[in-house]
């Protein structure tokens, strides 16, 4: 696999159809060594603390098969970035990874912790008041990860990935489980004995209480 781009955005203003919203979902392609952090790419923005960012999900990976999936959906090419990712990769299906998963991309090391869940503020970044339900039936939502080891990227860097060993479950998995009103007790469990971003494990913690 090779990191096709590196994606960055500023606050910036998102409006359709009467929606208005401060985010950093507009992200595009930079070039040269951009730093990662334990908290993120330097110099990428960060609006909505509440959902997105921290140490759990401070990088947002999408892959190159699942934009040429996109593409020929809607009948036109879309540029790394549309879908608000740091880093877009090829050969990445993200359905695919397992939580636990590590991406090493030269000294950093990003470990893959939750999907992403769409909100209106995508729709409104794509232009389409449907497209969290055309978002979340593709069952392609890209992947948060944490930084187990900072460093430097740059587009063309070669990307290797390291399977997890211990228990877990495919991001495509945890995506679905999501939105299953009748989540299992089996399924809960496997959730949480995998290394998911905290929002999420707070989430299903919640949902092992009241069922």
């Amino acid at each position: 696999m090779q990191l096709i781009s590196v994606n960055i955005g500023r606050e910036q203003v998102v409006e359709h159809n009467g929606f208005s919203d401060l985010t950093g979902i507009l992200k595009t392609p930079v070039a040269g060594a951009v730093e990662i952090t334990p908290w993120g790419l330097v110099g990428d923005a960060v609006v909505d603390t509440k959902h997105h960012g921290g140490v759990d999900q401070a990088v947002y990976i999408y892959g190159e098969p699942d934009y040429a999936w996109w593409s020929a959906q809607l009948g036109y090419e879309l540029a790394p970035g549309t879908f608000g990712e740091n880093l877009t990769i090829s050969g990445l299906e993200s359905a695919d990874l397992n939580v636990g998963d590590i991406l090493h991309i030269g000294a950093v090391a990003l470990q893959v912790t939750a999907p992403r869940f769409p909100c209106a503020t995508l729709a409104a970044r794509m232009g389409d008041a449907g497209f969290v339900k055309r978002f979340r039936a593709a069952g392609r939502p890209g992947a948060y990860c944490r930084v187990l080891s900072a460093g430097a990227v740059r587009a063309g860097d070669a990307v290797t990935l390291e399977r997890y060993t211990g228990e877990t479950l495919t991001i495509g998995e945890m995506h679905r489980e999501h939105y299953n009103s009748q989540i299992s007790a089996e399924s809960i469990r496997r959730h949480l004995a995998a290394p998911i971003a905290e929002r999420v494990r707070a989430s299903i913690e919640k949902r092992r209480q009241e069922s």
